[in-house]
């Protein structure tokens, strides 16, 4: 379903069945993680939502196959973004629902915030990449999904700081755990926002 402009991809596709794909031309309450806004003005960023069988490694499974789509040059940020040269380029969002899972996805094309990256692709092409790296990826064992987004990762080996519910860790990132935690010196943590330092 192509719209011009809605709330969010993800509202939209909220009451579609499994293999439907929402995408748009504007999002005018666009939203990631942790309750933050995604603004991009109307017709300059892949703005899209596939309803999914819900999978605990989707978000790193849509991860690889937006990072593989965009092409060689992109990286993962744990626990969902998408970098370019070091640079925000885009993210993911899962939302789970009555049995079945809303991946939103954007990626910024034409235009991108102050201290972003943004790919000058166009939208249908970036799109049909998307489709099939998805349609892999969401299939793919979690044994190949945690490799691939290991070798794709920008923030493994490094020091990291991690926020969570008010409280700050700084520490290594040493690895992804089998549910797509992140382990930082040892420690897993399965949400957060983290900075690489």
């Amino acid at each position: 379903m192509r719209l011009d402009s809605v709330t969010s991809t993800q509202d939209a596709a909220r009451d579609m069945a499994i293999g439907s794909i929402v995408i748009a031309n504007h999002q005018t309450a666009g939203r990631g993680r942790l309750e933050r806004r995604w603004e991009a003005p109307p017709g300059t960023a892949l703005l899209a939502s596939f309803v999914l069988h819900p999978n605990p490694l989707l978000s790193l499974a849509a991860g690889v196959a937006a990072a593989e789509a965009c092409g060689e040059a992109v990286r993962l940020k744990w626990p969902n973004d998408l970098l370019l040269a070091g640079l925000k380029l885009g993210g993911v969002l899962v939302e789970a629902k009555q049995g079945k899972a809303i991946c939103g996805i954007g990626i910024n094309l034409t235009w991108a915030p102050v201290g972003a990256a943004k790919l000058d692709l166009p939208a249908d092409e970036l799109l049909d990449r998307l489709r099939e790296r998805i349609e892999v990826w969401t299939a793919a064992p979690p044994d190949t999904v945690l490799d691939r987004w290991r070798r794709l990762s920008a923030t493994l080996g490094r020091r990291v700081r991690l926020e969570l519910s008010g409280k700050t860790t700084e520490g290594l990132a040493e690895d992804v755990g089998p549910n797509g935690e992140l382990i930082v010196d040892g420690v897993p943590f399965f949400a957060g926002s983290v900075t690489h330092l």
